[in-house]
């Protein structure tokens, strides 16, 4: 059998150092192929997903003030977003940049070709004469290579509470990164999911459809269809946990039976353990005192909190300093 991937991609590198670990993981960038894509735009629109209907409310009341600031800057800027996606929420600002007739060039950074490929066609499609520049990378390699690097200032966008797919330390060191690629005077605006009635939350990730389920599992489906893995999906079940203390709501596929799972382009084969888990996704959820130390410590200043009715969700504009 030939598989799209082989020993030496990225992708095979990691399931070989995840499934070999002691606490066995998957990063869960994985989740994201066609079908994982389609999965989680059904995510969005689920009952019990409240981040993306809270962000959407922000930025359909708050978007004139989140972009006066670079607007007042009177000249060209770049729009740079980490993990674009299908841009719903961020054709929101560019509605209102058309509307006002700036000029601007759009960087969509995401690791899926595929929903940038549809993300320019729509955009192209309903905005004439947009400027826009897909990157398909990972976020480091992305602000490291940073091809928006021009004399015009920038508006960096990580929506979607993205930062919380990041452990603490993880996210600072994003944080830094995105520090590090914008200069003195540059603004970001950051997607940051709120403490909140743990309840809430842990709905977010366990919803009554299934459907995070099956976008973890994905991952294991993944694993089969591109490394010739056999993994049987049904000897897993998704458990996702919250911890109100450090705001972690991280997702696990744990295994229902003693097994082993064999992954033909790696040559090797993985035991499982009744009960043995596979750490998938983590979600963090901060408060209002960690943002202020995150924004220091990554050399910026708040400029301003835009927070929904309900106070569950912040997409907070930080300054460059």
């Amino acid at each position: 059998m030939e598989f799209i991937l082989n020993k030496e991609s990225e992708f095979a590198l990691d399931v070989q150092s995840g499934l070999s670990a002691i606490n066995k993981y998957l990063p869960s960038k994985y989740f994201y192929d066609h079908r994982g894509d389609m999965l989680f735009q059904q995510i969005m629109q689920l009952p019990e997903y409240y981040l993306t209907r809270t962000e959407f409310s922000i930025l359909n009341h708050h978007h004139s003030s989140i972009l006066n600031p670079v607007l007042d800057l009177n000249q060209s800027f770049n729009l740079v977003e980490m993990g674009a996606g299908d841009g719903l929420k961020t054709k929101i600002l560019i509605e209102y940049l058309h509307s006002q007739k700036v000029d601007y060039t759009y960087y969509p950074i995401d690791i899926s070709g595929n929903v940038l490929n549809h993300l320019k066609e729509s955009l192209e499609n309903k905005f004439e004469g947009i400027q826009i520049q897909p990157i398909e990378n990972i976020y480091r390699k992305a602000l490291k290579e940073k091809i928006w690097d021009n004399d015009r200032p920038t508006l960096l966008l990580f929506l979607g509470a993205n930062i919380g797919n990041f452990v603490l330390d993880e996210a600072k060191e994003i944080l830094g990164i995105i520090g590090q690629a914008l200069s003195k005077g540059d603004y970001a605006l950051i997607g940051f999911d709120l403490k909140k009635d743990p309840e809430l939350i842990l709905g977010a990730y366990d919803d009554s459809q299934g459907v995070t389920r099956d976008f973890n599992l994905n991952v294991l489906n993944r694993i089969n269809k591109e490394l010739g893995g056999d993994f049987d999906l049904s000897k897993f079940k998704h458990w996702p946990v919250y911890n109100p203390v450090n705001g972690e709501c991280r997702s696990y596929l744990v295994s229902l039976i003693d097994q082993e799972v064999h992954v033909e382009a790696l040559g090797e084969t993985f035991q499982f353990k009744k009960a043995e888990a596979i750490h998938t996704e983590v979600s963090k959820k901060y408060d209002t005192d960690e943002l202020c130390v995150l924004a220091k410590e990554s050399g910026f200043e708040i400029i301003n909190d835009f927070l929904d009715d309900h106070e569950f969700f912040t997409d907070s504009l930080w300054k460059k300093m």
